[in-house]
């Protein structure tokens, strides 16, 4: 099921958000996630619309919009990995967006095929100096996709 974020389940969406950035990106010291964490709880995360999806009364998933375009996450918990719940998120806000766009890390190719697959195209590359590694700002039309 897929709903709001709703008071009261910041932890378990940081919970999802922290180990899910760690394992997606090896390359980046886990000690930039922990100390990126209060900026997501506190500043990302509210200013967002956040949709959860909750599987047997646990959240497994959230994705989240800023400024009704630029989608700032997407994360799903390991076990649930492969079987659509990104899909069914990304989905979600494709019906309520006609465009959205992204950045994402260029060595998570996890992450850029899942999103190349979703109807996302890589517009441009940019650099990130916070963590030294390069990204591709990607985007996407619902007029340009089937």
């Amino acid at each position: 099921m897929i709903r709001r974020l709703q008071p009261g389940e910041m932890d378990e969406l940081i919970s999802i958000w922290l180990a899910s950035t760690i394992q997606a990106h090896p390359f980046i010291s886990e000690s930039y996630w922990y100390e990126s964490e209060s900026i997501v709880r506190n500043v990302y995360i509210p200013q967002s619309a956040t949709w959860v999806y909750w599987h047997q009364d646990k959240m497994v998933g959230f994705i989240s919009v800023l400024d009704s375009l630029f989608i700032g996450a997407l994360f799903v918990s390991e076990p649930f990995i492969g079987q659509g719940i990104g899909q069914a998120l990304m989905k979600h806000v494709k019906a309520l967006y006609p465009s959205l766009s992204l950045e994402v890390y260029q060595k998570n190719q996890r992450a850029v095929h899942f999103y190349h697959h979703q109807g996302f195209r890589i517009e441009e590359s940019a650099w990130q100096n916070e963590t030294h590694h390069p990204t591709w700002i990607m985007s996407w039309q619902a007029d340009q996709t089937p």
